[in-house]
């Protein structure tokens, strides 16, 4: 169902797009610059003709919606039992085929205030977007650029490869997906589900959800009882090949500070090694 408060809209036929409403005088005049303003000023160099807009925008459209994990009142994935888990992440699957028009579709689980979660019971948000973002772009353009220089190969394919023959970094695997602690991870017992098969697209996929399952329930083990997490799901965007889809499972244990919002680095006080040993031990 569409999101009360959705991120994503179309603007109503006829109204007035506020990005378009022009911010300053086109003049020359420069008069919203203050009153010691002059033409000496360096501020208003931009102004030359032919200068790219430093401030453009364009309104988010697209679509905003949430998706019910259970009819019955659970406040967690993890209190799902394995058939109704399956029927959630199916409906998942479901709705993203319902856009097939979008460049991408992104769809997340928040659990906890902590992970922004506005409801209490347990569901899952999906956008589709009229846009590809960086990050998933930035990814998609290291997996084509790993094919190249093996000949063919899949870069996650490869590293899922590696987890297993180490064991270092592996949670639980099964006939289609295998669950680790990834490589450098950016926070505390951060999870990575991955399929065997390689295929990027989520939603044609029809694998993957008991290795879901099994992640939030570990953490819920680990934790006596769920954390805050957020998980989203990393799918190929329209057109987009090759890709290996997955799911990233980030519980709220840690906050980042000055030095991580400050450089892009991200400090990990858990090891993933460590933390996958610890979750072996919750199966």
């Amino acid at each position: 169902m569409p999101n009360l408060f959705p991120a994503l809209g179309s603007p109503p036929r006829g109204s007035l797009d506020t990005n378009d409403v022009q911010k300053e005088p086109r003049d020359g005049t420069g008069a919203e610059a203050g009153a010691f303003a002059s033409s000496g000023d360096p501020l208003l160099a931009s102004r030359r003709a032919g200068e790219p807009d430093l401030f453009s925008s364009r309104q988010a459209t697209g679509a905003h919606e949430v998706l019910i994990n259970s009819p019955q009142h659970v406040t967690a994935m993890a209190e799902l039992d394995e058939e109704q888990f399956a029927a959630a992440v199916a409906t998942w699957r479901e709705r993203m085929r319902a856009h097939p028009e979008a460049s991408y579709v992104q769809v997340i689980v928040n659990e906890g205030g902590g992970a922004g979660a506005s409801l209490e019971h347990s569901h899952a948000q999906l956008y589709a977007l009229p846009f590809v973002p960086a990050a998933v772009a930035r990814e998609r353009e290291r997996a084509g650029a790993y094919g190249e220089r093996t000949a063919g190969g899949g870069l996650l394919s490869d590293v899922l490869v590696e987890e297993v023959r180490r064991r270092e970094r592996l949670v639980a695997i099964d006939d289609e997906a295998a669950l680790i602690c990834p490589w450098a991870s950016r926070s505390p017992f951060e999870l990575r589900v991955v399929p065997r098969q390689q295929n990027g697209s989520f939603s044609e996929d029809g694998g993957g959800a008991a290795m879901i399952r099994t992640a939030m329930r570990v953490l819920a083990a680990r934790f006596d009882g769920r954390p805050e997490l957020n998980l989203w799901v990393r799918t190929a965007p329209r057109g987009a090949e090759p890709f290996h889809w997955h799911v990233d499972i980030a519980p709220r244990l840690t906050t980042k500070a000055g030095f991580e919002l400050g450089t892009g680095v991200d400090i990990n006080i858990y090891p993933p090694e460590r933390a996958a040993s610890d979750l072996r031990e919750c199966l």
